[in-house]
């Protein structure tokens, strides 16, 4: 496993800092395996003490136990708090690890999911994985439909942006279409594009198209109903603009139906 120079002077600045911060405990008892779920592939670990052996058999798991020679050192020396750092592609956390005797009958936990608030960005800012991503993007297809946002009707098609979320510096746009016609609808491409909200004859037009950052599904044709969700970095544009979304069908002369976004609907969106 291998750590870039930035991600490893950002890693050491983390370490120095861990007397100050309150880090998640977790009990390791003898005999027993621990396993640290990542989100995303893990590029780097430290155990702090020689008592504890780790590995990471599967790309995004950390497995770490108990050295059995450790047992013969004093009871004041197994008491002593180990920590566990695991850094991803754009995030490190911290462990304490607790030494606890394994009583029969007792259940301990073998298990535990590395979560957002066990993280720290290893550049400034928040930068997610696309496992990260996709998770959130996930999420956001189980949340009620917004009504008011952006709606349009034509050719028998009715577009929606069912929800706008933001996390860190993303925002997410959940859009849903339903074709009411018998034709199915062969989807050549979703575009996105910031332009003047009203146009003239006398003015030009400067039109400029954003790509996301992630798309949660391919576009694939449908008969009847079609749901995304679009992740874009942070952007902004001036009141006097508007983001327009537009859904092209493939064939020559194909449907198209564009839905409008003012910034005032950017700015009102929801956080995850």
């Amino acid at each position: 496993m291998q750590i870039n120079l930035t991600s490893l002077i950002a890693l050491m600045l983390f370490s120095f800092s861990i007397s100050a911060q309150t880090l998640p405990i977790i009990d390791l008892p003898e005999n027993t395996s621990f396993h640290f779920i990542s989100p995303e592939p893990i590029q780097y670990v430290d155990i702090s003490t020689k008592a504890i052996a780790g590995d990471v058999p599967i790309k995004n798991v950390l497995r770490i136990k108990r050295v059995p020679d450790s047992l013969k050192k004093s009871q004041s020396d197994l008491l002593q708090d180990a920590v566990v750092t695991v850094a991803g592609e754009s995030f490190m956390a911290q462990f304490k690890i607790r030494y606890i005797p394994n009583l029969p009958g007792h259940e301990y936990k073998t298990q535990i999911e590395i979560q957002p608030d066990h993280m720290k960005p290893l550049e400034n800012g928040v930068t997610l994985s696309k496992s990260q991503l996709e998770r959130l993007a996930s999420a956001m297809l189980f949340k009620k439909q917004k009504t008011g946002i952006a709606r349009s009707k034509a050719f028998g098609l009715t577009g929606n942006v069912n929800h706008l979320a933001t996390f860190g510096e993303y925002i997410f746009i959940d859009l849903r279409y339903i074709n009411t016609t018998n034709l199915k609808y062969d989807t050549d491409e979703i575009r996105f594009k910031i332009e003047d909200e009203k146009i003239t004859k006398a003015t030009t037009n400067q039109s400029i198209e954003i790509k996301p950052e992630f798309v949660l599904f391919k576009n694939p044709a449908f008969r009847r109903n079609y749901r995304n969700v679009f992740v874009f970095k942070k952007f902004s544009f001036p009141g006097h603009k508007v983001l327009k979304i537009e859904l092209n069908e493939k064939q020559i002369s194909g449907r198209v139906i564009t839905l409008t976004l003012k910034y005032k609907e950017l700015l009102e969106a929801d956080i995850i």
